[in-house]
């Protein structure tokens, strides 16, 4: 019996569950070496970028980082999974955005993908562009706490219309697309 073991770089479990609606389970999974199993663990570890991304590119890299500290961590992973969330600006449209990140990595191929991007309230921008980070702003705002561990900011922003989890699976879809389709 073979089981793929895919670790998770980070202990949020709204980024574990992300992973596992883009996975689905492994009898409807195309995987790779066609696995009996899927065993999908959090492995808490250091995403080398700041608390709070800003920009594509440091989003990207806290993604890609936290996929290889994962291998790194326990090299018995057949897969390390990052996501990142941060914050950027597009050209052509104002203001600040929620943006997300994955890549996936098996320690040769890097997959990586985006997923949805939300606009930010100008006060939560304004925030965001003083020095805070989008979790601790938005508990704030909703008069909650740990919202980063819920449904998030996106969940929040949309009346949850997007969940974060959600959100978060298409951006791991993308990101196993090299892994799991013979068009890469």
């Amino acid at each position: 019996m073979t089981t793929l073991r895919i670790g998770v770089g980070s202990g949020n479990p709204v980024k574990r569950r992300a992973v596992e609606l883009s996975l689905g389970s492994a009898a409807d999974a195309d995987l790779p070496r066609d696995p009996t199993g899927v065993a999908i663990e959090s492995v808490p570890v250091d995403s080398g970028v700041s608390e709070q991304p800003t920009g594509h590119a440091e989003t990207v890299a806290g993604a890609e980082n936290r996929a290889a500290a994962v291998l790194e961590a326990d090299t018995g992973y057949d897969l390390g999974v990052g996501i990142e969330g941060g914050v950027a600006r597009f050209d052509g449209a104002d203001g600040r955005y929620l943006i997300m990140w994955a890549a996936a990595t098996d320690g040769d191929r890097v997959g990586r993908a985006a997923g949805p991007s939300l606009p930010l309230p100008a006060d939560v921008a304004a925030r965001i562009d003083d020095g805070e980070e989008l979790g601790p702003v938005m508990d704030d705002r909703l008069g909650t706490d740990g919202v980063a561990k819920r449904g998030g900011a996106a969940g929040a922003l949309t009346d949850g219309r997007v969940e974060r989890a959600e959100a978060l699976a298409a951006a791991v879809s993308g990101a196993l697309g090299p892994f799991v389709s013979e068009s890469y």
